[in-house]
């Protein structure tokens, strides 16, 4: 399960229990444990990278990098809508990937209006590091629950960002 970098992931799911937490009534705790929580993830990722070679990624390439490993090419407006970031957030993103050689820009040629993104050799070879990093991430951050109290807490989570 790659959730490894999914920032938007985080996000949505953050904004939905702050949500639930203002009408319940809990939320100072329970906002500061999820606080808490995604910065020991990012944290953890942003040591990974450091230690596989890639210091210069963050955390929210990672949304990146992950469509891409699931689509050959995609446009940038279809990223931007995918990952739920604003085209001007997406540029500074790619700009970054693309100066480290993860990926590359490439204009239609039916219609030069369009730029698809998609990986480079490089980008293509870090998916094993970035499937680790992820599988190690989830091991890291489930390590103290039993596999019900997983499983609740996602159909939880997945039912509070309906």
């Amino acid at each position: 399960m790659k959730i490894f970098f999914n920032n938007s992931f985080f996000e949505k799911i953050c904004l939905t229990i702050v949500r639930y937490l203002i009408i319940s009534g809990v939320m100072e705790q329970t906002l500061s444990l999820m606080a808490k929580i995604l910065d020991k993830g990012n944290r953890f990722i942003i040591e990974q990278l450091q230690a596989n070679g890639a210091s210069g990624l963050v955390p929210s390439h990672g949304d990146i990098l992950a469509l891409l490993y699931m689509h050959e090419s995609l446009t940038m407006k279809d990223i931007a809508k995918k990952i739920h970031k604003t085209k001007a957030t997406l540029t500074v993103l790619v700009d970054k990937l693309e100066k480290m050689d993860f990926v590359k820009r490439e204009t239609s040629a039916r219609d030069s209006r369009y730029t698809y993104i998609s990986l480079t050799q490089k980008g293509k070879d870090f998916q094993a590091v970035f499937d680790n990093i992820s599988m190690d991430l989830n091991t890291m951050l489930h390590k103290n629950l039993t596999a019900e109290e997983i499983s609740a807490l996602t159909e939880l989570l997945q039912k509070m960002n309906s």
